[in-house]
């Protein structure tokens, strides 16, 4: 697996091991120094630690270990790794002790936000921006729970789940199991595709004429891989 931010890369091999490379002024490659890397370089701070994804966007880096524990590292100037240090910049990975989120099995990394997804179908957001329970939240240091309503469970659909996670620049984006879409974020030069330029403070169901199988996010647009229905 490999992962870019805005200017580094990480890299995950078949055995767990994180690698990294790039600027690391903010500590985002997390080989425990602020310099710049040129070669591919073993991230030391989840040595004995066996990762199985990978997430960073912009200076902010995670790591999710098999176990489902998060590490993360590179910028928090957005309080990205706020619950596990009060450091702006982070230089080695740290774990992030996330009480009351479950069993974590993916994690997403946007440019001041972070989303987490649990073994429930179960979505937790934190950071900086518009992360999804409305105006009046735009910051959070630890993980808040998007209502599983605003992915469609309700007495009638009891078993609806999310079943993956992403971040944008500045948006987020998930698919559940039924294979829809429901975005929400910043809606820069039309990226949600909501048919609006309105910034989307809720998730919202995109229309789309198939199975969403996984969608991307970029800074301003999105990608979606859609299953036709024909």
């Amino acid at each position: 697996m490999v992962a870019c931010g805005q200017d580094h890369s990480l890299f995950l091999t078949d055995e767990g091991k994180v690698y990294s490379c790039g600027w690391g002024a903010d500590g985002q490659t997390g080989l425990g120094h602020q310099g710049s890397t040129p070669v591919r370089a073993a991230g030391g701070g989840v040595e004995g630690v066996r990762v199985q994804q990978i997430s960073t966007y912009a200076d902010c880096s995670l790591a999710l270990s098999q176990d489902g524990q998060l590490y993360g590292w590179g910028n928090s100037e957005y309080l990205q790794l706020a619950i596990a240090t009060d450091h702006a910049q982070v230089n080695s990975p740290r774990r992030l002790p996330l009480s009351g989120c479950g069993r974590v099995v993916q994690a997403a990394c946007g440019g001041s936000q972070v989303a987490v997804l649990n073994d429930q179908g179960e979505v937790f957001v934190w950071g900086y921006g518009i992360l999804g329970k409305g105006p009046r939240l735009s910051e959070s240091a630890v993980p808040e729970q998007i209502p599983p309503s605003l992915f469609g469970k309700s007495d009638f659909n009891p078993s609806a789940a999310v079943t993956k996670i992403r971040c944008g620049l500045s948006h987020f984006a998930a698919v559940t199991d039924r294979g829809e879409l429901f975005v929400w974020g910043k809606n820069i030069r039309g990226c949600l595709g909501i048919g609006s330029r309105d910034d989307q403070y809720f998730p919202w169901r995109v229309t789309v004429p198939g199975l969403v199988v996984d969608v991307a996010c970029g800074v301003d647009h999105m990608v979606a891989l859609v299953k036709s229905l024909i």
